[in-house]
C-alpha cells in the first residue's frame, strides 16, 4: 500500500471523526427518534411524605415513603411525565409485543408508577409483598378489572382492547398507593427519567404530534418532523395549575 493511500485513508478519517464531533456538539438527532427533556416550571415542592403506619407489612422505611406523584429531579427535570405519539400514524399498524409489561407492588407502591403499554400486548401485575393488594384499574374506555391478590409471589395476567390515555390503577385496601398506563396502539411512548429526560425511538419519516401527560400538570403537544436523516427534539415545561 503507498504512503499516498495510507494517508488518504487517515484523512478520510479524521474528516468523519470531525463531522461527528461537530453534529454531536450540534445535538443532532438520530433519524427515527424523537428526545427531549419536560422541566417544572417554579420552585419544585418537596415529594409529600406517605405514612403506611395502617399496615404494619408496609413499614420498610422509617416514617413512612414519599410520594411519586410529583418528583422534580436534576435541573428540573420531571419525573413520571408519559409522552407519546399523538398524532401522525393515521393508517399504520403495528403488531403488539408478546413480551409483556410488569407492574410489581413492591413496598407497598406501585412500580413503576408509570408505564406505556400496547393495545392487546399482556400485562402481568405482581404481588411482591408480604400482604395482601387489590387490584383495581378504573379505565373509562376499556374494562374495568378489580381483583385481590393476597399473597407474596401470585402474579396475574391482563390486556387492554382499547387506546386509552390514561389508566388509573388504585389498591383499595392501601388507598396512597395508585399508578396509570398509558395504552396505545403503536409503541412510539416513553416515561421521563428522574432528570426529565424521555427517548421514543424507531419512528418512520413524517410529522407528528407529541403530547405529554402528567396526573397532576395537565397536557402539552408540541408538532415535530422526523426526517430520514435526523430525528426532532421537543422540550416540554409543566407548571402547576392555579
Amino acid at each position: 500500500m503507498s504512503m499516498r493511500f495510507v494517508g488518504g485513508v487517515a484523512a478520510c478519517v479524521a474528516a468523519v471523526a470531525l463531522a461527528t464531533s461537530i453534529a454531536t456538539a450540534q445535538g443532532t438527532v438520530a433519524a427515527g427518534s424523537v428526545v427531549g427533556k419536560i422541566t417544572y416550571e417554579g420552585k419544585a415542592p418537596r415529594p409529600r411524605v406517605i405514612r403506611m403506619s395502617s399496615d404494619p407489612l408496609c413499614m420498610t422505611e422509617k416514617g413512612g415513603s414519599t410520594s411519586e406523584v410529583l418528583l422534580v429531579g436534576p435541573g428540573s427535570g420531571l419525573q413520571n411525565a408519559f409522552v407519546y405519539v399523538k398524532e401522525g400514524l393515521a393508517g399504520k399498524t403495528f403488531p403488539a409485543p408478546k413480551t409483556p409489561i410488569v407492574l410489581d407492588q413492591q413496598g407497598c407502591k406501585c412500580s413503576p408508577h408509570v408505564i406505556g403499554i400496547q393495545v392487546g400486548q399482556p400485562l402481568e401485575i405482581r404481588n411482591s409483598d408480604p400482604t395482601l393488594h387489590n387490584v383495581h384499574a378504573v379505565p373509562k374506555i376499556n374494562k374495568e378489572f378489580n381483583f385481590g391478590q393476597p399473597t407474596k409471589g401470585m402474579k396475574s395476567s391482563k390486556a387492554f382492547e382499547k387506546q386509552e390515555i390514561m389508566v388509573p390503577f388504585r389498591c383499595d385496601v392501601h388507598g396512597w398507593m395508585n399508578a396509570y398506563a398509558g395504552v396505545l396502539p403503536h409503541p412510539f411512548f416513553a416515561v421521563s427519567k428522574n432528570d426529565g429526560s424521555f427517548e421514543i425511538k424507531g419512528l418512520p419519516a413524517g410529522s407528528y404530534t407529541i403530547e405529554v401527560w402528567h396526573e397532576q400538570l395537565g397536557t402539552q403537544t408540541m408538532k415535530v418532523t422526523v426526517s430520514a436523516k435526523a430525528g426532532a427534539t421537543a422540550n416540554f415545561a409543566l407548571k402547576a395549575k392555579a
